[in-house]
Parts: structure tokens; sequence; C-alpha cells
């Protein structure tokens, strides 16, 4: 129950991140740092350092949320969403990808000596990598 649903919302959210994440350049993070204060400071170094667009959703209890005990668990009610898998934390780099690559000599070693080629090469290879993962979260949603 809210102000405006105060019978209770029936609608799906929209997922911000997923709307983000299909442009391909926009750096998202979605964080608590109730749940792992590691992790979200990564998010911000790593939005920060991208060269472009860069999101970051972080679930935040507030008062209207009424968490018994009051605002002093808010870290801990932050915890539980994670935990029970209310809130995901994910970080999506678009430039992850080419990064993983370059760290790998085999691939480092294609673009001194074709560098034209290992420009297709790595975007069929990240294409071919982003496909077989959305196979998988088909396959996932599929079976449960």
């Amino acid at each position: 129950m809210a102000q405006f649903a105060s019978a209770g919302k029936e609608l799906k959210s929209k997922s911000l991140a997923e709307m983000a994440m299909t442009y391909g350049y926009v750096y998202v993070a979605q964080v608590a740092m109730g749940a792992n204060k590691a992790k979200a400071l990564k998010a911000i170094v790593e939005a920060e350092a991208h060269k472009g667009p860069s999101l970051i959703i972080a679930y935040a209890p507030c008062e209207m949320h009424s968490i018994k005990g009051g605002m002093t668990n808010c870290q801990k009610e932050m915890n539980k969403a994670v935990d029970c898998g209310y809130w995901n934390l994910f970080r999506f780099n678009p430039d992850g990808y080419q990064e993983f690559l370059m760290n790998e000599a085999r691939y480092s070693r294609l673009t001194r000596e074709f560098p034209e080629r290992a420009e297709w090469l790595f975007k069929a290879n990240e294409d071919n990598a982003k496909a077989r993962y959305e196979h998988l979260m088909k396959l996932k949603t599929l079976y449960e």
C-alpha cells in the first residue's frame, strides 16, 4: 500500500536497468550498500571511469517503508532484500568484454597484426557471448 496505490499495486514495475542496458553503451549497476559495500563502491568507481553514460540504481528504504525497528535497521533491510531475491545486485559494463579480451595475449596480438579483422572478430565474439547468455536465460525461464 502506498499513497498512489492504496489497495496495493497490481502492475509489474518497469525495469529501468534493463531499458538502459538495451542501448549497449550505458554502464548500469544495481546496488544495495547494506548488502555489499564493496560491490557498491566498485560500481561507483566503474561508473565514474566509463566513457559514456552511467546509471546506478540503489535500493534505499525510506521511512515511508515503515521498517520494523525504524530506520536504524535500514542497512539490515537492504541485506534482507538481496538475500531473499527481492533486489538483485549486478553490474553491466559494456567496456568489460573488450577489456577482458585484451587481457589475453592471443587477442591483443591479433589487434596489432590484423587490427581491422580483430575489431570485426571481437564484435562477433561479444555478440555470440550475449546470444549464449540470452539463450541460457530463456532456458532458465522455461524450466522454472
